[in-house]
């Protein structure tokens, strides 16, 4: 259900986009020219058209804003982050005390063996 909502979400935020991108400005933008005498419709129509249009795609996509925003409160409601955390995963690491071995300075046993003298 969540993403039927949410792809005609994106479709309609595709489609507010090129119906605004398409309107006239008063600087010319995308909309420039037309207006010739054998249209269809008139300019004038043609901003009317263009002007509906527009409000049906932006309250469809307030619409649907809203209901993903209804929809995901609502799953979030039923969990939390501290949820997911698990405490079997962490193993508690206890520090240790040094081996007493480790302490002592090393004896002669201990030493490397010198290479013999080469005469």
């Amino acid at each position: 259900m969540e993403n039927v909502i949410l792809i005609v979400h994106l479709i309609l935020a595709l489609c507010l986009i090129g119906i605004v991108l398409l309107q006239r400005s008063e600087g010319g933008g995308l909309g420039m020219g037309g207006g010739g005498g054998g249209d269809v419709m008139s300019g004038r129509a043609a901003a009317s058209a263009l002007g509906k249009l527009t409000w049906i795609f932006a309250i469809g996509f307030i619409c649907t804003s809203l209901t993903l925003t209804v929809l995901a409160r609502r799953d979030a409601a039923n969990s939390s982050v501290v949820d997911g955390i698990t405490l079997e995963d962490a193993t508690p690491v206890t520090p240790s005390l040094p081996d007493a071995s480790s302490l002592l300075p090393p004896s002669a046993a201990d030493a490397p063996l010198a290479p013999p003298r080469a005469e």
